[in-house]
């Protein structure tokens, strides 16, 4: 049911987006739908947290492999992010946008938003000066840098490597380098 509800939020936009529907499309019915969701809000929440997931495992995995230099770590950080908004196009910001608003929604964005600020912080600490809280306090701000930038890539504003190329300069300057 996730990849049919992005099917509709692809094709119609997400206020076309309904339990109904989305039973309709995928072959189930209604009952079924609303005991695996509840509530729409509940259906574009697994949504967001599907598509937070994979820009998490991405992440993850390209950091495993990275050698241990600041500008590297930075450009991964920055590629992974950007490609998993380009992956998910613009559906990730019109779920988000869906949602704005809703308080459920608005705790599970900032526990998502903290645990990427958590993610950044714990790989961009070998190579900054700053002390643990800084280093985090910097990281929201990257976050955010970087969640703008996305927003203009998937707009069409920003090319993906020109957003990927800002993110890295703002990355490798905002952490107080070695």
């Amino acid at each position: 049911m996730i990849e049919t509800a992005l099917e509709i939020i692809r094709e119609h936009g997400a206020d076309a987006l309904t339990l109904g529907y989305l039973a309709e499309r995928a072959g189930v019915s209604k009952p079924i739908a609303y005991e695996h969701f509840e509530t729409r809000s509940g259906l574009l929440i697994a949504l967001y947290r599907r598509i937070d997931e994979q820009q998490v495992r991405a992440l993850l995995d390209s950091l495993a492999t990275a050698r241990h230099q600041l500008d590297e770590v930075a450009r991964l950080i920055a590629r992974a992010y950007m490609t998993c908004h380009s992956a998910s196009g613009p559906e990730g910001h019109a779920i988000s946008a869906a949602l704005r608003g809703d308080p459920q929604m608005e705790a599970v964005q900032q526990d998502l938003i903290d645990g990427c600020i958590g993610i950044f912080a714990n790989a961009l600490a070998p190579f900054s000066k700053l002390s643990r809280d800084a280093l985090q306090q910097r990281c929201v701000g990257i976050v955010g840098a970087a969640e703008a930038l996305s927003r203009d890539m998937t707009r069409g504003k920003l090319d993906e490597m020109a957003a990927i190329n800002n993110l890295t300069a703002l990355i490798v300057s905002g952490i107080d380098p070695q």
